[in-house]
């Protein structure tokens, strides 16, 4: 069946990135269960020794529900698929055993959304940023980085990103890093999927070139 496909493009700088809009979906698992604290400080500490040294979270902005944890998720999808559930602002990375790693994550506004299935076609770490040409007639305070804006932790892509193709194309949708722990589970930006740069290097080293992933909006939405 035809894919959803709605118009986005990447955020700006100030507001970061993010993709989807809200509505109900069906077959994902949302509850929360409980974790040790010491695992969740473990899992949002300092990187020191990344390229551009990368802070602890600060846990006060990142809700509990929100924070990386495996959960009992059965699905038809083969291990490895990626599915975003972006009604409630979820991303899970299907693992063997009816099980799947569960990551919290920011999304965009209505109106600059795309929803589907598609291909990681291709892995990016600190990537260059570079805002398409009707981001920079919005924003034209945009224009001097045209030709891409170095890496680093200012660069709205994060740490790592995760390239999405559809059908032999760039979606120019993109899974990406953000400083900002409290935009997670907001939709607040133009276009991709935002998860703070521990969780995006944890699915970055996880997920797969090639893999499926699957965006759904709504109750409904099928990946074709």
């Amino acid at each position: 069946m035809p894919i959803t496909r709605r118009l986005f493009l990447l955020s700006g700088i100030g507001a970061g990135l993010s993709a989807c809009v809200q509505g109900e979906t069906e077959g994902i698992t949302a509850d929360p269960t409980g974790s040790d604290p010491s695992v969740f400080r473990a899992n949002y500490g300092a990187l020191p020794d990344e390229q551009f040294p990368i802070p602890a979270v600060d846990l006060k902005k990142l809700k509990p529900k929100y924070r990386r944890r495996q959960v009992d998720f059965p699905t038809a999808e083969i291990p490895g698929t990626i599915i975003v559930d972006t009604p409630n602002r979820y991303l899970y990375l299907v693992l063997e055993n009816g099980q799947a790693m569960r990551y919290g994550v920011g999304i965009g506004r209505d109106g600059f959304t795309w929803g589907g299935r598609g291909r990681i076609q291709y892995k990016r770490a600190w990537p260059r940023w570079t805002p398409p040409s009707e981001m920079i007639d919005r924003q034209p305070e945009l224009e001097k980085y045209r030709n891409g804006m170095e890496p680093g932790l200012d660069n709205p892509l994060g740490a790592r990103a995760l390239y999405i193709f559809q059908n032999g194309q760039d979606t120019l949708y993109r899974l990406h890093g953000t400083q900002d722990a409290s935009s997670i589970g907001k939709a607040v930006s133009s276009g991709c999927v935002r998860l703070v740069n521990q969780d995006v290097i944890d699915l970055f080293n996880r997920a797969r070139p090639g893999a499926s992933i699957i965006v759904r909006q709504r109750a409904g939405d099928e990946a074709a």
